[in-house]
């Protein structure tokens, strides 16, 4: 390991159980480096990172941080005092400044005055907790945080969330482990989060399925892949590159192992005679070339050609559709008729009636005004971002086969629930495991499988990415970009969007209750959106330019009632000053002592700069609108 490295993990290996999750796991971290996590879910990604953070200690191996090194862990369990204020969830910790800021806030609520004021103020200076404070208020302003006074037990799941992250953000450590940073964020908290990590000086170890993220924010990728680790120096697009050329390198070695194998085996098959005379040497070399030719590594995709239900002439139509709760409207008089094959997109800050127009589309709730109608020939397949509810002890097979025992496909094919399973990433092994044992990103995906198993013809897929791996990703794009049906996607996963839809719809915009329709995929509405808000402060700019100027052609460039009056003194006044001076100018000329010239001297330039001056200020008003 270097001596550089601000983490140095060595050999590190953990078990559940009889399953090996990764063994003798080496790697080091540089200071300011920002490094990936990458790996299938269930490949113990999170598990790694609690061994490091000793929250679920390794079997073996060791990891050691350098001297001085603070450090802060983001996992998905934060275990916050659900009676606890968010500011005192926030505030609470060993670090100076943060106790500092605490008692400075306590000491202006309690209305303290005098000397425990003055102690407060001192320990924000020493601590450089005003420093620490402007941060804390950046970041909670850009997470939506801002009645502290709430209790964390009064909080909806997603806000918990967004605490735990403001909370290791505000203290700026130097080494930042994050387990899925952009869960239950807005696209504009993901935009903000993705600079400010791109530019924080701290080093990061993070989880994410969010691909624009790994792009922009990482210059290292980790993979951990079948128990071993293998390491890349550069962002989310090398490592594609790299990783591509090195499963090339491996199919490679496997298929030379294969035609090897064939004749080893035919020489092992030899008669028994024969086979006494074997060296021992090229008998353990035939087992090691065994285990190589029988490697999986194809990539085993979702390609499932469907037969969904036909689709008859009447879609689904929506007309003048609104939603409420209380007073406040979620948005208003929505029109539209779906198409054949239509593929939406539907993005708005948290709160903004997502889920909610969801519901009204698949008809689990009603509309405030306006009506939705639905085809006779509509099934839907509605996955929820929520997940499915599994009952206890139920196994992974049987959440397959309570929906159906086969699929039909194009061509009158059929798939058991055996090889949908299989199709979508559940090796055999895993077919009779109880759905308790599955990983969360392992119970998404099974709860897509259940949706598609439906057979739907109209999809709709409420915060599908969540939890799912950076693979499993690909491959379900994969599978929706050949789904015949229609599609909705809400989703916070700017690439998953961009690769699927073909218009957005925009919730909340600018506080606005319209639905806004923007044409094309994500990146497209969000340039079209900049190039808007841009537009629109070109035009606020310009008319606040023209208003000033309006103001100063009405009223500044006009001569006032005192301005009149001194303009007509001006004149007078410039005609004796002019006088004045000639007089001056005769009488010098003729002046021949000593003290007679310079006191002539001195009243002539007295006169000829006060004459200067209300020449000067007869200009200025003579440029004025004398009306």
């Amino acid at each position: 390991m270097s001596q550089s490295n601000v983490l140095s993990v060595e050999n590190l290996t953990k078990r559940f159980g009889e399953r090996l999750l990764f063994e003798d796991i080496t790697f080091g971290l540089g200071a300011g480096q920002k490094t990936a996590l990458v790996a299938r879910n269930g490949a113990g990604k999170s598990t790694l990172m609690k061994a490091i953070c000793n929250l679920s200690p390794a079997d073996s191996g060791r990891v050691s941080f350098a001297a001085g090194v603070h450090w802060a862990y983001l996992h998905q369990d934060h275990g916050f005092d659900q009676s606890s204020t968010i500011l005192d969830t926030l505030f609470e910790g060993d670090n100076q400044a943060v106790k500092a800021v605490h008692n400075y806030a306590a000491a202006i609520e309690n209305g303290a005055t005098g000397d425990a004021l003055q102690t407060a103020y001192d320990a924000m200076d020493q601590s450089g907790g005003w420093d620490f404070e402007a941060r804390a208020k950046e970041v909670l302003g850009k997470l939506n945080l801002h009645d502290l006074s709430r209790q964390v037990g009064t909080l909806s799941g997603g806000e918990q969330r967004r605490i735990a992250l403001a909370k290791v953000l505000i203290e700026e450590p130097d080494l930042l482990f994050l387990d899925e940073p952009t869960n239950h964020l807005d696209l504009e908290m993901i935009h903000w989060l993705e600079k400010h990590l791109a530019q924080a000086k701290m080093t990061l170890l993070m989880v994410t399925h969010d691909r624009y993220f790994l792009e922009n924010v990482c210059d290292n990728i980790i993979e951990l892949d079948d128990g071993e680790l293998y390491r890349y120096k550069g962002n989310f697009s090398y490592f594609l590159e790299k990783k591509s050329e090195r499963h090339d390198n491996a199919l490679a070695v496997r298929d030379k192992a294969r035609r090897t194998f064939k004749r080893e085996l035919d020489w092992m098959r030899s008669t028994p005679s024969a086979r006494t005379g074997k060296s021992k040497s090229r008998i353990d070399r035939f087992y090691e070339i065994k285990s190589k030719a029988k490697v999986s590594l194809e990539n085993d995709p979702f390609h499932i050609a469907l037969n969904p239900h036909r689709l008859g002439g009447k879609i689904i139509e929506l007309i003048k559709v609104s939603q409420s709760f209380g007073d406040r409207v979620l948005f208003d008089g929505l029109t539209h008729h779906f198409k054949r094959q239509e593929r939406i997109g539907i993005v708005g800050a948290n709160g903004s009636g997502k889920s909610s127009l969801l519901d009204l589309i698949v008809q689990a709730a009603e509309p405030k005004t306006g009506k939705v109608v639905v085809g006779e020939t509509i099934v839907f397949g509605h996955f929820s971002q929520h997940g499915a509810s599994f009952p206890d002890g139920l196994r992974v097979i049987e959440a397959v086969r309570e929906i159906a025992e086969f699929m039909p496909l194009k061509g009158g094919q059929k798939l058991t629930a055996a090889q949908l399973l299989e199709r979508f990433l559940f090796p055999r092994s895993t077919h009779h495991l109880h759905i308790s044992l599955l990983s969360g990103g392992e119970k998404k995906r099974l709860h897509l499988l259940q949706v598609i198993m439906r057979n739907p013809n109209f999809l709709i897929l409420d915060e599908p990415t969540n939890d799912l791996d950076i693979f499993t990703l690909q491959v379900l794009e994969e599978f929706l970009l050949d789904f015949p049906g229609c599609l909705i996607v809400v989703s916070h996963d700017r690439y998953f969007m961009d690769r699927l839809v073909e218009h957005i719809w925009v919730l909340g915009e600018a506080g606005m209750t319209e639905v806004r329709d923007y044409p094309g995929n994500y990146t497209q509405y969000r340039i079209a959106r900049e190039e808007q808000i841009s537009q629109e402060r070109i035009e606020k700019e310009t008319a606040k330019k023209n208003r000033e100027k309006e103001i100063r052609n009405d009223y500044s460039n006009r001569r006032t009632y005192k301005e009149k009056f001194e303009f007509e003194q001006l004149e007078e006044r410039i005609k004796t000053l002019g006088l004045e001076k000639s007089e001056l100018e005769q009488a010098l000329a003729g002046a021949s002592e000593h003290e007679a010239l310079s006191r002539i001297s001195s009243q002539l330039g007295e006169v000829a700069e006060s004459l200067d001056a209300a020449e000067m200020r007869w200009l200025e008003l003579s440029e004025k609108d004398p009306n």
